[in-house]
């Protein structure tokens, strides 16, 4: 017994000798020689402290790793040396309509850009430059194929957009952001003032895609490009509701000459 005490004490001060002497062990590694020594010694380290959610982040990358990331080794390697998306896609912040699952790309398939109820401001080099940067990039530098602006059914942002003016609960930003759509409230108010205003609001979801649709065009290197055919504006709506999506793209034929901001 005293024999086997000593030989575990001899292990235990071996292993300890190695956590000091290799500095850089692996994490990993480090944490399996400590949790040896603690069984050894007869102790388990405390546990973690509860925390759901961090575990919920844990567990959603451990299920892509194994079942998504490992499963694809080559794809993964291509996509770590560029990215070429076919798509920029700008949808809604709202959590239900997340794009990669509602249509399923695949990762490096689909540049993307979320906010407020999924709208495009227009051209205008000192305001909104996040969203301007996102298109510039994605039609510059890699070059998309398609942009699609993707609407969806129930949104906040339209509704509140279609409530203002409201004094009943002020915004410090999402009242100034959603009158980019004030063109599409304004066509709904003048073709469907007899309807309900949920009536309006799903209305609106859709005329407002249109309208960053044509908010797109003022950009003056996407008007370049959807007039040489290399570029393709699209619209889509996500109606989770029903389960259902319907998609229209803008016409690409040659336009005449625009006036662009500057």
């Amino acid at each position: 017994m005293e024999m086997a005490k000593h030989s575990t004490e001899v292990v235990v001060a071996g292993l300890k000798k190695i956590l000091i002497s290799e500095k850089g062990l692996d994490q990993e590694v480090q944490g399996k020689v400590e949790k040896l020594i603690a069984e050894l010694q007869g102790t388990r380290p405390p546990p973690p402290p509860c925390d759901p959610d961090a575990q919920r982040i844990e567990d959603g990358f451990d299920f892509f790793k194994k079942n998504i990331y490992d499963q694809h080794p080559d794809y993964f390697r291509e996509l770590a040396e560029g990215q070429h998306p076919r798509f920029l896609v700008f949808s809604c912040s709202d959590s239900r309509v997340s794009p990669s699952v509602v249509l399923n790309f695949k990762p490096g398939e689909a540049f993307s850009g979320r906010n407020i109820a999924n709208m495009v401001p227009q051209f205008d080099q000192l305001r909104h430059t996040e969203i301007g940067s996102v298109i510039e990039y994605a039609v510059k530098a890699l070059e998309v194929k398609n942009i699609l602006v993707m609407g969806h059914s129930r949104c906040g942002g339209i509704e509140r957009l279609m409530k203002l003016p409201d004094e009943s609960v002020t915004y410090d930003f999402i009242d100034q952001w959603v009158q980019i759509g004030l063109p599409a409230k304004l066509k709904v108010l003048a073709v469907a003032n007899d309807l309900t205003f949920e009536e309006q609001c799903r209305l609106c979801e859709k005329v407002s895609v249109k309208n960053s649709m044509a908010n797109l065009l003022t950009y003056p290197f996407v008007r370049n490009a959807v007039v040489s055919g290399t570029l393709t504006l699209r619209g889509g709506y996500y109606d989770f509701v029903n389960g259902t999506f319907e998609q229209w793209k803008m016409c690409t034929e040659p336009m005449p000459p625009m006036p662009m901001p500057f």
